[in-house]
């Protein structure tokens, strides 16, 4: 038994003392795992600091490597405001932009004023080298308890020198590459300019409220006096709206009811200044007194902010700041900038004595021939408005532009350049014809019916089906004419009709190919490609202006190559280097054949039509009148072999001109016209290669047959011109014989006597419409049913009638002329309600 126990006591031990090795050794390694951890934690916070550290310090090494050298002419050099001049080289004006500023130098400044906006902005601004350590430890400091406490808002620390540079040659873009290059140039511009230069040039770029900056403009705007005549409590006035000018101004309607906002401002910008030994406390005691007893008093200055020429200027600069940002990558705050502080010289395309004659033509209201007196809105601004545009349009240079008539306000809506407005029948050339003959669809001996819609177009188009037909002005439809008769009397129906067969994206491509802006309801409607009548919604406007339509017709005269309105000519920096020319961007839109034919097209509305006041003298004139809707939107777009132009009369709330039409605006364009080509010879473009001249039936559009010299009305065969390979080859079946009872004037039937029958000349046409002039030259459809025994049905004489012939000569005895021109009184699209 004995040697049986002995091994479960030796096991029992050995057990008991395993137990307390593992114990032992589990209560070590828990001891040193837990310093373990500690230690790396430790080691691994230092590591990230140090990592931080490095790759922070690598960033803004990084970040100081890539700042440009510092040029302190850059931060100096405010007073040099860009001007602008003609194309004479004669100054026009100085430019304020957005931002009214008037530089003064140091001895103008009040020591006050320095010493009050040292006391509240940068107390420490005589001892720092550029950056202020303990205001950036404070900041931080106060911005951490902020954050602590869930309050909003980071505390500044910018000193007075950052704050310039931030003015001048920085952006007030809030990041820390923005902050970095702002600390270090600081440091930089501290070595290179002393204290006051320093403060000088600050208090001449400070913010103070609107388009206020500077001392000087904002020491005129509340006080009416310039800075060096500014009392104590208006240099701490002054220096105390600084950090929120909108505000602390006492112009703030909040604060008219209740000054104490900014009156406890002042107050603490006087106690500022007062401990900090800038002022003694018998000065500190006057100046609260005078504010106690209301001697701090804003009187604002009355300044006419306009500019001479804003139509040209603002829009010339435009586009100086548009090419300066493409070639130089400048940021709109950039380019900004430069145009305000940099000393440009921007040299203009404007002609001075016609941009002079232009406004006074369109001012006189006695000019515009409609309504009876001159009205006026409140500002005393005609209420009638008009704008015109005139162009050198193969250099694509603009002589005048002016925007409205009147004296208006500064910055006012420039209707040549900005606003856009439905261009009514002028868009017929740009948009219908000019492609349609491009595209070699249709050309200008083409013939439509000018006739209420068929029924394949009113189905398409259910808008101008009956009772709502498409209707012309005058209220008549001519019958089978020619596109060059279609356009010259401004058809609707032609128009509509051509539209369709071109397509309405072919008429948009074209369209904005030369300038015209469409929205995507104008993009989907018939009358927007054939009659102008663009969709115009308040918030999505669109259709063209002066400057626009000058442009596109301009393209008829220069070989169909459409040429982007130039303002400008070159710009000059302060140093005198170009740094900027302007290049004539061109579109090559029509064939130089189509440009000649549609310019040959465009003679007819003037010579023949409505728009005839546009002519002058011998000098070759091609245009095309517009009018909108209830004669909303007048207009006349043109050229001749030297320039083009484009005249609009209408409101700016846009309502009904009465007694208006397209007349009104050609009128105008003759007498600015006539003044820019002073002195100019005689001459007309010179018809490219690659046109043909072709006689063919003005019915038909084909080549004539005998027929077609034998109409009633007389010879029908009219030379025309074709682009090389679009001229008729087919000969004209539209004039065709028929035999007719001459008493009813009907078909003569098989028991029709010899006696009563008549050969004529008629037209042959698909859908006859008794509405059009040319229905009774239309071959008739019902026959005669006379019967042997009967006596035919009578009828009254037909103006057809005429003796025993078989076809009428030319000068029977019922030649008639071709049909009389309509009157010239226009309203080129009249549409229902709905459309």
């Amino acid at each position: 038994m004995s040697t049986e126990k002995t091994p479960n006591k030796t096991k029992k031990k050995n057990s008991k003392h395993t137990t307390k090795v593992r114990k032992k050794k589990k209560n070590k390694t828990k001891k040193l795992t837990a310093s373990t951890i500690f230690k790396r934690i430790v080691l691994s916070i230092l590591t990230l600091v140090l990592l931080v550290c490095v790759v922070g310090a690598g960033y803004l090494l990084a970040i100081i490597k890539t700042t440009p050298p510092l040029n302190v002419e850059d931060v100096l050099t405010l007073n040099q405001p860009s001007s602008l001049y003609d194309n004479k080289g004669e100054l026009m004006d100085n430019l304020h932009t957005n931002e009214e500023r008037y530089v003064i130098t140091s001895d103008k400044i009040p020591d006050n004023l320095k010493n009050a906006f040292i006391s509240i902005e940068d107390e420490r601004f005589l001892k720092h080298k550029g950056i202020d350590i303990r205001r950036i430890l404070g900041a931080a400091l106060t911005d951490a308890k902020k954050m602590l406490t869930g309050k909003r808002g980071l505390h500044g620390a910018s000193t007075l020198t950052q704050q310039l540079l931030k003015n001048t040659v920085l952006t007030n873009e809030v990041s820390i590459k923005r902050k970095v290059k702002e600390i270090y140039l600081a440091l930089d511009l501290e070595k290179q300019l002393n204290k006051d230069q320093i403060i000088t040039a600050y208090l001449n770029t400070i913010p103070l409220g609107g388009q206020v900056y500077g001392v000087e403009a904002a020491s005129l705007l509340y006080f009416s006096k310039s800075t060096s005549d500014l009392s104590l409590v208006e240099c701490a006035y002054l220096a105390g709206i600084t950090q929120a000018p909108t505000y602390y101004s006492a112009y703030n309607e909040d604060n008219k009811k209740d000054p104490s906002r900014y009156i406890n401002r002042t107050l603490t910008v006087l106690s500022k200044m007062h401990e900090l030994g800038y002022i003694s406390e018998s000065d500190y005691n006057q100046g609260v007194e005078d504010i106690n007893n209301g001697k701090l008093v804003f009187k604002p200055s009355k300044k006419d902010f306009r500019l001479n020429y804003e139509w040209f200027v603002y829009p010339a600069v435009s586009q100086v700041k548009r090419d300066l940002k493409e070639k130089y990558k400048y940021t709109d705050e950039e380019v900004s900038r430069l145009i305000v502080n940099g000393g440009l010289k921007i040299y203009t395309t404007m002609d001075r004595k016609l941009q002079n004659f232009t406004q006074k033509t369109l001012d006189k209201y006695e000019n515009l021939h409609v309504g009876n007196s001159e009205t006026y809105d409140e500002n005393n601004i005609p209420l009638l408005q008009a704008s015109a545009t005139i162009i050198d349009y193969r250099h694509g240079k603009v002589l005048a532009m002016v925007g409205g008539r009147g004296k208006q306000l500064p910055q006012s809506n420039n209707r040549a350049y900005d606003d856009l407005r439905p261009i009514g029948s002028t868009t017929k050339p740009l948009t219908v014809y000019g492609p349609g003959i491009d595209q070699k669809i249709i050309t200008a001996a083409t013939v439509t019916d000018d006739a209420p819609l068929s029924p394949e177009l009113t189905k398409k188009y259910p808008a101008y089906a009956p009772p709502n037909i498409l209707r012309n002005s005058p209220d008549q439809y001519l019958g089978l004419i020619p596109a060059r008769e279609g356009l010259m009397y401004s058809k609707n129906t032609c128009s509509i009709i051509n539209a369709d067969t071109i397509g309405l994206k072919t008429g948009i491509s074209y369209g904005e190919d030369l300038g015209l802006v469409y929205n995507s309801a104008s993009k989907t409607s018939i009358a927007t490609v054939a009659l102008g009548q663009f969709n115009n919604a308040p918030n999505d406007r669109d259709g063209g202006n002066t400057y626009k339509l000058a442009a596109a017709f301009g393209s008829f005269g220069n070989d169909g190559d459409y040429v982007e309105p130039l303002l400008y000519t070159k710009v000059v920096d302060s140093k005198g280097n170009t740094i900027l020319k302007s290049k004539p961007k061109e579109k090559h839109v029509f064939s130089p054949q189509t440009a000649y034919i549609m310019y040959d097209l465009l003679k007819g509305p003037v010579n023949f039509y409505g728009g005839a006041p546009a002519k002058w003298s011998d000098m070759p004139v091609a245009g095309k009148t517009g009018t909108t809707t209830n004669a909303k939107d007048l207009w006349f777009a043109g050229l001749t072999p030297y320039l083009s132009g484009s005249v609009w009369v209408g409101y700016d709330n846009p309502k009904t001109v009465f007694g208006g039409s397209g007349t009104v605006c050609a009128n105008l364009w003759g007498k600015i016209m006539a003044k820019a080509h002073k002195n100019k010879e005689v001459k007309d473009l010179e018809e490219p290669e690659g046109i043909v001249h072709v006689a063919v039936c003005e019915d038909s559009g084909k080549l004539p047959s005998d027929l077609c010299s034998n109409d009633p009305r007389g010879n029908r065969i009219r030379d025309e011109l074709f682009i090389e390979g679009t001229e008729p080859h087919e000969t004209c079946s539209t004039h065709v014989i028929g035999r007719i009872n001459r008493i009813n004037n009907k078909l003569a039937g098989p028991n029709t006597p010899a006696l009563l029958t008549q050969n004529r000349v008629f037209l042959n046409k698909k859908y006859p419409n008794p509405l059009t002039k040319d229905y009774m030259y239309v071959l008739p459809h019902s026959q005669d049913d006379y019967t042997d025994g009967a006596s035919p049905e009578l009828s009254p004489p037909n103006i057809n009638e005429e003796s025993e012939v078989e076809i009428p000569n030319n000068n029977g005895p019922f030649e008639e002329s071709s049909p009389e021109p309509p009157p010239v009184d226009e309203t080129d699209s009249i549409l229902k309600p709905n459309q």
